[in-house]
């Protein structure tokens, strides 16, 4: 793993906490993205060499909400970048880590991801993200 690529945060309402981390940060988000086979809409902001990314539900059986509903806001998931996922995948399975996906997914910022079951991590969601390249896509 290369390092940590984002911190996901779950939100209630995107509007308020992208005011609120503007505020907090000193920096206005980059982006703003839905993602549909999610049901949720991010937002990002960088710090220095880091990203944060808001996570709202789009649906109230999205995992974000289901993960709100059951904990709150708060931080969701840490995200690393991978140079190769597919062997990441691989490597965390023999390891004995559950993974929760045999496919990575076309997730937001442009990244394939996958997410490790919690069970397996202390409690934290993990996710593997690789850029994808245009010119594999």
């Amino acid at each position: 793993m290369n390092k940590i690529e984002h911190l996901g945060i779950a939100v209630k309402d995107l509007t308020a906490s992208n005011t609120l981390f503007q505020q907090l940060l000193g920096v206005a988000n980059y982006k703003t993205e839905e993602v549909a086979t999610e049901g949720v809409r991010t937002s990002f902001f960088k710090t220095g060499e880091s990203k944060i990314e808001l996570l709202e539900a789009m649906t109230r059986d999205s995992p974000i909400a289901k993960f709100i509903e059951k904990r709150g806001e708060g931080l969701h998931h840490v995200a690393f970048e991978v140079a190769d996922i597919q062997a990441e995948i691989k490597r965390l399975k023999d390891e004995g880590f559950t993974v929760l996906s045999e496919t990575p997914k076309r997730g937001a910022d442009n990244k394939w991801v996958v997410f490790l079951h919690p069970k397996t991590t202390n409690g934290v969601l993990i996710e593997l993200c690789q850029e994808i390249e245009t010119e594999t896509e």
